[in-house]
């Protein structure tokens, strides 16, 4: 970080003092201690230590962070509450893993604490992400960051090889074939086509759904791409996703030999270095290449808001078929396209079963983490994690190109975002019961299974239709409709 960023931040979080002390008095929660449990490493949970330092100076409140594998994280919140360890006070994790954990009692309804809250600003949320703090109407999850994935290209190589930005899979695959092996750093060193990370029990599966998001869903975000919403079953064993798999697995013809044990620190490490000419990411990659170690590709990474197919799923038959208006009426120039809200973004959630002062800590530094005076620095920076989910983070451009983004970078950094909020086909991640176990266990498993050629394509499907029915028959097929219809923002009643 720059000296200039860290004045900065510092300067804007002593502001933020200010307003903390009228809810939250110098010393008012000394002798008190909020547990939080994360994923481990500098992304997210570092932020989450920074801040608790500047928390605990102005209230007294001592944040201490545990770091779990990304792989375990919701099961180990999910044992300490429900068994009544209570060893941790606040979860930090997917949005969409909040549906469970509220429909088992297990978290506190901030709405009473966010109607007292005369700092949290909550109409600068981003409609879409402030729609994923609340779970039946109540104010259960205060976010701290807001996800989807995006396509990054390196837009020196495409212009220097004559090419355009992918509009399509295809073109992604196209294109990253014509510029596999090339010099991308001019250290004499063949570089890469496409970077994915592809690491099984790592995250892998929200790539396989960006990826078929477009090619399955048409009808706008509340059509869903996973399930049938009347009736659950699964949309996975059939073309549409054969073909997504198809092309996933053919993209590792032009990465890293070892793409299938990258995880996302592995590829980021690629590109911060200048070796790869396209990958499919989160928002971090924008402010990551302004850092200090990436000076090869500063400036040069630019963003797509997502890819599309010209073939849909038409869901009567499970073939694929040519985009029109009528099946796909949101599609421009014949191209289908479905931004994938993967994971949704990192979300603060407070155990119910806390002591009340605790909880009351809790709340007051999950509000100082999203407040637009420190979350507006945070997001800038990409090593924290953090991207972008405040309208006066998406409105102001000024904003990133005093965090060091060259002007033409955050025009295309923030339309990229933008496009894909406005995006009336966006998808959405899982958010309901079961959510981690039907893509970060079934999913994962058969992808990673698939990817290593133990199975073929069509038994990847296959097992996974027959694990989703199994986890949708465990927690009641009735009730998993009525989540989904809830999730997919209407009532199928």
């Amino acid at each position: 970080m720059t000296l200039r960023k860290m004045v900065t931040g510092a300067l804007l979080a002593g502001a933020a003092f200010c307003g903390l002390a009228s809810a939250a008095a110098a010393g008012e929660y000394d002798g008190i201690t909020v547990h939080i449990m994360t994923r481990p490493g500098k992304v997210i949970a570092q932020r989450l230590i920074d801040r608790g330092v500047e928390f605990t100076a102005a209230t007294g409140a001592k944040i201490e962070v545990a770091e779990v594998p990304f792989a375990e994280l919701f099961q180990k919140i999910q044992t300490d509450w429900t068994t009544g360890t209570n060893s941790v006070d606040v979860g930090v994790f997917a949005a969409g893993w909040a549906i469970e954990l509220a429909g088992a009692g297990l978290l506190e309804d901030m709405s009473p604490y966010v109607a007292k809250d005369t700092k949290l600003d909550e109409a600068d949320i981003a409609p879409y992400f402030r729609a994923f703090q609340k779970i039946g109407g109540k104010n259960m999850l205060l976010m701290v960051d807001g996800d989807f994935q995006m396509v990054y290209y390196r837009k020196d190589i495409l212009e220097a090889n004559g090419l355009q930005p992918p509009k399509t899979w295809e073109d992604y695959l196209a294109i990253a074939k014509a510029i596999h092996g090339k010099d991308m750093n001019g250290d004499g060193v063949a570089d890469y086509g496409s970077c994915i990370f592809k690491k099984r029990n790592a995250q892998s599966y929200f790539a396989i759904q960006t990826m078929a998001a477009g090619a399955v869903q048409t009808q706008g975000t509340s059509q869903g791409f996973h399930f049938d919403k009347a009736t659950m079953k699964p949309l996975i064993n059939n073309e549409a996703w054969k073909a997504a798999f198809e092309l996933y697995k053919e993209t590792g013809k032009y990465g890293p030999p070892e793409e299938l044990n990258f995880d996302i620190g592995d590829t980021r490490g690629l590109f911060k270095t200048g070796r790869c000419g396209l990958l499919i990411e989160w928002g971090d990659p924008g402010p990551m290449q302004i850092e200090a170690d990436a000076t090869a590709v500063k400036g040069k990474l630019f963003a797509v808001s997502a890819l599309g197919w010209k073939n849909v799923l038409d869901r009567a038959t499970g073939k694929m078929v040519p985009v029109t208006k009528e099946n796909a009426p949101h599609s421009v120039d014949g191209i289908n396209y479905a931004p994938f809200a993967a994971f949704g973004g990192w979300a603060g959630a407070i155990n119910a079963k806390s002591d009340p002062k605790v909880k009351q800590a809790a709340y007051d530094f999950l509000s100082y983490m999203n407040q637009a005076a420190q979350s507006n620095v945070d997001v800038t920076i990409g090593w924290t994690g953090y991207n972008a989910y405040r309208n006066s983070q998406l409105d102001n451009p000024d904003l990133w190109v005093k965090a060091g983004f060259p002007a033409d970078l955050a025009e295309n950094y923030l339309g990229a975002v933008k496009g894909a909020l406005n995006n009336p086909n966006m998808a959405s991640d899982f958010s309901l019961p079961g959510a981690q176990q039907y893509s970060g266990v079934v999913l994962d498993t058969e992808l990673a299974r698939y990817l290593a050629g133990e199975i073929t394509v069509d038994e990847a499907l296959a097992n996974i239709e027959t694990g989703w029915e199994q986890i949708t028959e465990d927690f009641g097929r009735e009730k998993q409709v009525e989540m989904l219809g809830l999730a997919l923002g209407q009532s199928n009643k």
